[in-house]
């Protein structure tokens, strides 16, 4: 692990696969660190750069520190002290509520390009009802952390439904250290049903966004929408493709993002 502290002391740890121009990996609120393993492999030509934010990604301190309001600002600012960090101009490759963040910090530090793999945004008709936040909260409370993140998992990872949704997480990797993030994990909701959508980014940098069939059609949607939004965009839908597509498909997406890069 790399530790350095930016100009404004925001202190930033990662770990760097390679020597070539560096490809930020911004994992999403749930994902560990090594969400990345199967994606790096991928970008062999690159210097892929793996930050230690802790919380898996959604926040750096406690909720009486930080509330809703601020948690996506802290990580913008945090992931803008990581790309003065590294040498030359980064690459930022976000996913979920990493890719907003990805996007929010590129209108304030100079990278070469983006990346954003169905970003955390969601849009105006669904955020009216949406409140999985308040309802893993009132599970949390009772004391039902585990259901709570459980709500969090079936409406995001498996939004068609899912026959036996134990057996699922008895086999995933993350599966049950992430239910001591319940509490990181509404904080990150609040902030996204908080969120509205610009009508306009001012990002001049050249934007990649993905999406994928097999997820949420309400991240497709928002996908759709951050796309129009931004003024130097490209946006490739992934068929079969779930949330998790960074991860689950690496080649596929890692092919798609070099071709882009590349021209």
């Amino acid at each position: 692990m790399q530790p350095t502290q930016s100009a404004d002391e925001i202190g930033v740890e990662f770990e760097r696969y390679g020597d070539g121009q560096p490809l930020l990996l911004l994992h999403g609120g749930m994902a560990p660190t090594e969400y990345w393993g199967p994606v790096i492999p991928e970008f062999e030509g690159y210097g892929a750069v793996v930050p230690q934010r802790p919380g898996f990604g959604t926040c750096l301190d406690s909720p009486a520190e930080t509330n809703a309001d601020e948690v996506l600002d802290r990580e913008v600012r945090y992931v803008r002290a990581l790309a003065d960090a590294v040498d030359g101009d980064p690459i930022l490759f976000g996913h979920s509520y990493g890719a907003l963040t990805a996007i929010e910090a590129a209108a304030g530090t100079s990278v070469e390009a983006v990346i954003a793999y169905e970003p955390a945004v969601l849009p105006a008709e669904y955020r009216a009802d949406a409140d999985l936040a308040d309802r893993m909260a009132s599970l949390v409370q009772d004391g039902k952390r585990e259901e709570a993140v459980k709500r969090y998992i079936e409406q995001v990872l498996h939004p068609d439904g899912i026959e036996d949704l134990d057996a699922w997480l008895a086999e995933w990797p993350v599966w049950p250290d992430c239910v001591a993030l319940a509490e990181e994990v509404v904080r990150m909701n609040r902030s996204v049903e908080q969120y509205r959508l610009p009508d306009h980014f001012d990002v001049d940098t050249p934007t990649l966004v993905l999406s994928g069939t097999g997820g949420p059609d309400f991240l497709r949607q928002s996908a759709r929408a951050v796309h129009d939004a931004l003024p130097h965009s490209r946006s490739v839908e992934f068929d079969g493709v779930s949330h998790s597509g960074p991860a689950e498909a690496p080649a596929l997406i890692a092919a798609e993002v070099d071709a882009f890069l590349q021209n």
